[in-house]
C-alpha cells in the first residue's frame, strides 16, 4: 500500500483511472516518475486551455512573485485586479459589446454557480430554477440541485428542491423542449411555477458532448426574455475559447443575463471563478455573497496574461484549423471502424460516442488502453459511454495528430477484442 492509499480518502477518483505518479508537465505533455510521458487530451477537465506551464503566463507570475505582489486581498482594490478588469473590458467585453459587470467569486466554478442562482432569485423574487437533463454544474448543494447525475445527487444526503428538469436537445426523449417549457409556463394547470432562471450549457461536456443547436439557443433566449426569466449560461468548461470563441454562446448571437466562468479563466490552472451579470441585475448588497479566496491575486495575474492571447488573430485561427483536423481524423479514421460510433464536437471539445455498440464498457476500455499507450482522455456521458477529447488550445499540430493516432489505435485494439 502506498502513502496515497494509506492516508488519502476514498473520495479520490482520477488517480484510479490514471494510476501513475506525475512529477512535471509542459505544454500538452505530462511526465511521470517512471520517465513515461503522456499526451494530454484531458487538460485538467478544461482548466488548462493554454497548456501546462505556459511560458508567457509563467513569466508574469514569477515576475509578480519576485516583486512581492499582493497574494491574498479578499475583495480589496489591487493593481493586479485593476489590470485584469481593464484587460477583460478592452479585449472581451467592449469588442463584443457585452453589457456585463464582473463579480469575483470563490475559487471554484460551483461557487460562481451558487452566486448566479442566488442572484437570479434575488432579482426575480422567485425560487424555482429550470435545468436540463444531462447537465452538470457543480457539487455544492445549490449547484448540485441543477445537476442531473443521480450518482452525484444521491451524495447530497438531503432533498434537492426547487428545480425542474427538461430534456436537452438531441437526447433520447425526442421532445421539443422549448415548446414544452412554453406550454408549462402558459398552462395555468401545469403545476409548475415560473422560475427565477433557466441554467444551460451550450455544450454539455460531462453530459456526453451534447451540443445545443444555434436555433435552439436563440429560441431559449427569446423564451426567457418573453417570460421575464433570467438566462444563466454555464461556460465553466466550454468557455475561455474551448469552442473556438471566447464565450461558447457567441455563434448564437445571444446575450445571457448571467454567465459563469471558471476553470481556464486563470490561464494557469489556478483556482478562480467569476460571474458576469447584466448591469441592471447587479443588486447585491455589500458582502451578501462572498468568499475568503475571491481575491486570489496570482490567478488574476495569470488571467490577465491569458486574455492577451485573444488579441492575436493567429491564436483564434489556429483553434479553427486544429478543430478541422480533429474532426477529419475522428470521422475518417475512427467512426469508420464501426458504423455505430457517433462523433460530436466543436472547436477543441470532441466526443466519441460508443453507446450504440452492443458490447459493454467500450469507452472505459478505450480510455484505459489510451493511458497504456501514452494518451490521457476521459469518459463522460450516460454510463460513461463517451470519450471526451479536450487537448490544450495551443497544442502543436504534430502532437495533436500523434494523439489522435494513439486514440485511433486504441479504439481499434479494443474493438478487435470486443465480442461481436
Amino acid at each position: 500500500m502506498n502513502i496515497f492509499e494509506e492516508l488519502e480518502s476514498n473520495i479520490r477518483n482520477y488517480c484510479r483511472t490514471f494510476p501513475d505518479v506525475f512529477q512535471s508537465a509542459k505544454g500538452s505533455k505530462l511526465y511521470s516518475t517512471t520517465g513515461k510521458s503522456y499526451i494530454d487530451f484531458f487538460s485538467g477537465s478544461g482548466a488548462l486551455n493554454y497548456g501546462h506551464n505556459n511560458e508567457n503566463i509563467k513569466s508574469r507570475l514569477i515576475e509578480y512573485l519576485e516583486k512581492d505582489g499582493i497574494i491574498h486581498s479578499l475583495d480589496m482594490y489591487t493593481v493586479a485586479k485593476e489590470k485584469f478588469l481593464q484587460a477583460f473590458r478592452s479585449i472581451i467585453l467592449d469588442k463584443k459589446e457585452y453589457p456585463y459587470k464582473i463579480q469575483f467569486c470563490g475559487p471554484t466554478g460551483t461557487n460562481a454557480v451558487e452566486a448566479a442562482i442566488k442572484l437570479a432569485r434575488k432579482v426575480t423574487k422567485r425560487t424555482g430554477i429550470f435545468a436540463f437533463m444531462g447537465g452538470y454544474h457543480g457539487m455544492s448543494l445549490g449547484s448540485l440541485s441543477v445537476t442531473s447525475n443521480h450518482y452525484h445527487r444521491q451524495a447530497a444526503g438531503v432533498p434537492l428542491n426547487n428545480v425542474t428538469f427538461f430534456p436537452y436537445p438531441g437526447d433520447n426523449y425526442k421532445i421539443d423542449s422549448i415548446n414544452y417549457i412554453e406550454q408549462v409556463l402558459i398552462d395555468d394547470h401545469s403545476g409548475i411555477e415560473k422560475p427565477a432562471a433557466i441554467i444551460v450549457e451550450t455544450i454539455q461536456a460531462e453530459g456526453g458532448i451534447n451540443i445545443a443547436p444555434i436555433e435552439w439557443l436563440q429560441a431559449l433566449s427569446n423564451l426567457c426574455e418573453e417570460h421575464d426569466i433570467l438566462l444563466i449560461c454555464d461556460d465553466i468548461q466550454v468557455g475561455c475559447g474551448r469552442t473556438g470563441t471566447f464565450f461558447s454562446f457567441e455563434d448564437a448571437g445571444i446575450i445571457p443575463d448571467l454567465v459563469v466562468i471558471s476553470k481556464s479563466i486563470s490561464g494557469y490552472g489556478m483556482p478562480m471563478s467569476i460571474l458576469l451579470m447584466k448591469k441592471q441585475h447587479d443588486i447585491w448588497s455589500p458582502g451578501e455573497h462572498n468568499g475568503t479566496f475571491r481575491g486570489n491575486q496570482l490567478a488574476i495575474v495569470g488571467a490577465t496574461a491569458a486574455l492577451e492571447q485573444w488579441e492575436e488573430i493567429k491564436f483564434n485561427n489556429e483553434i479553427e484549423s486544429k478543430s478541422t483536423l480533429v474532426q477529419s481524423i475522428l470521422v475518417r479514421d475512427i467512426s469508420s471502424l464501426d458504423f455505430n460510433i457517433k462523433i460530436r464536437g466543436k472547436g477543441l471539445i470532441w466526443g466519441i460516442d460508443f453507446s450504440q455498440i452492443p458490447s459493454k464498457d467500450i469507452a472505459r476500455k478505450v480510455r484505459d488502453r489510451c493511458f497504456i499507450n501514452g494518451l490521457i482522455v476521459e469518459c463522460v456521458g450516460r454510463q460513461d459511454n463517451v470519450i471526451k477529447i479536450l487537448p490544450p488550445l495551443n497544442i502543436e499540430t504534430e502532437l495533436l495528430s500523434k494523439g489522435c493516432e494513439v486514440l485511433k489505435e486504441s479504439v481499434h485494439e479494443v474493438l478487435m477484442k470486443a465480442p461481436s
